[in-house]
């Protein structure tokens, strides 16, 4: 008699614990549902959108995957944790691969986003090496080369913790309880690349305002001949190719610093909210090894509890700033909310081939009638060079969105103004 009393009361005190938490519950189903929904979109945006289609948003692209995942198998479980008051209520054999889940896609991101600073940097101060190298195929290896690397720096997890449950399991709830990967493994999965992050990005600005300082010179003091430009603006054009030259290369040299300035500020407001989500967790995590013992180890385990959840909102984070700061994105998810996707390019590249396949089929030109049919040729000829040229969609040399942007007079103004204040100082 009292054993089914102490089980009712027992159940009565879970319940009342689930009632409690059924709305930071109703909370976090919202923000499981962004996560997903938002990484959708941009994989679609990047997938469809010709515009988008370059090294750097293929980057994101597998970004945006890893973060999709995180709301799908990561953040639900738990979700489910916390309601059972951090009690493991799931087959023990999946705790490790949970866990391993967790660590395999937090790596992912934090190496994806390291990848890019470095892939940026090397197609700016190296323009003409990295478009020879460049293409589909050599970003998607750069891509599978980061996916390698995270799931090796995340497999001891399983091994371990399939092993010997004692490693993933402390007084009922799933965690990890090996000390030495805990700290070897934030130090190789975040702070190491971090600082190369950090560093990657600060050369690339130094390198794109040395080169607009350049272009500032040229502008306000052209040279009798002109001199080869600082970078290679056109990846369109092909490896050491530029589409312009003289006066309208620096045009449009300008405008690509310019294009690139707001690239590097979308992608520092990534990397600035990706440092800001995921340090306050590592940083608890490294001293919660460093001190055990002579810590409060509650205390710890509580905010441990609350920064991976700061840290799992990042993943949802990414499409807010894209759709706040780059139009083309802006645009690609409005059409797919209404369900209007962009079949333009498409059907204008059958349209294209439709007349050609026309022009073909029609009958030889009267003497009269020669050079109206030259024209026609040269017309035809040019269509299906550019039809070829859509076909082959290579990823740009690192400059991200520079495709949509007009080109423009440079500022001379602001150079001087630049200038001046550089020799005041």
């Amino acid at each position: 008699m009292s054993a089914g009393l102490d089980n009712f009361t027992q159940e009565s005190v879970t319940r009342a614990a689930m009632k409690e938490k059924n709305w930071p519950a109703l909370l976090i189903l919202v923000i499981i549902a962004l996560t997903i929904g938002g990484n959708i979109l941009v994989i679609l945006a990047v997938s469809l959108e010709k515009k988008l289609q370059n090294a750097t948003n293929f980057f994101l692209r597998s970004l945006a995957v890893a973060d999709m995942l995180v709301g799908i198998l990561v953040m639900p479980v738990s979700l489910i944790n916390i309601l059972y008051d951090y009690t493991w209520p799931l087959p023990s054999a999946l705790c490790p691969i949970w866990i391993y889940l967790d660590v395999l896609f937090s790596t992912a991101s934090i190496m994806h986003l390291c990848a890019i600073s470095l892939d940026r940097y090397v197609a700016i101060r190296n323009p003409i090496e990295h478009s020879r190298f460049n293409s589909r195929t050599k970003a998607m290896m750069k891509i599978a080369a980061v996916w390698t690397i995270s799931i090796g720096v995340s497999m001891p997890i399983p091994v371990i913790g399939l092993h010997n449950e004692d490693k993933v399991f402390v007084n009922g709830s799933c965690v990890l309880n090996e000390e030495r990967f805990m700290l070897i493994g934030s130090f190789v999965a975040f702070f190491i690349p971090l600082v190369i992050m950090v560093v990657s990005y600060c050369l690339t600005i130094q390198v794109v305002a040395s080169a607009l300082r350049t272009l500032c010179v040229l502008a306000l003091h052209p040279p009798p001949h002109p001199p080869p430009p600082p970078l290679q603006v056109s990846p369109a054009a092909g490896p050491g190719r530029s589409d312009a030259s003289g006066c309208h290369g620096r045009r449009g040299m300008m405008q690509a610093i310019k294009n690139e300035r707001r690239a590097s500020k979308v992608l520092g407001i990534v990397f600035f909210l990706f440092l800001i989500m995921w340090c306050p967790f590592f940083i608890t995590n490294v001293t919660f090894v460093l001190c055990r013992g002579s810590c409060n180890e509650s205390l710890l385990n509580d905010l441990l509890n609350v920064f991976v959840w700061v840290g799992y909102i990042s993943s949802g984070v990414n499409p807010l700033v894209y759709t706040l700061f780059n139009k083309t994105y802006r645009r690609a998810f409005s059409s797919y909310i209404r369900c209007r996707y962009n079949t333009s390019f498409f059907f204008g590249n059958l349209q294209t081939s439709s007349r050609l396949s026309r022009r073909s089929r029609a009958p030889i030109p009267a003497e009269g009638q020669r050079g109206q049919a030259e024209a026609e040729g040269q017309r035809g000829q040019a269509a299906t060079s550019r039809l070829h040229k859509d076909s082959k969609s290579s990823p740009s040399s690192g400059f991200m969105w520079i495709h949509s942007a007009p080109k423009t007079k440079p500022n001379l103004f602001l150079c001087r103004v630049k200038l001046d204040s550089k020799q005041s100082i």
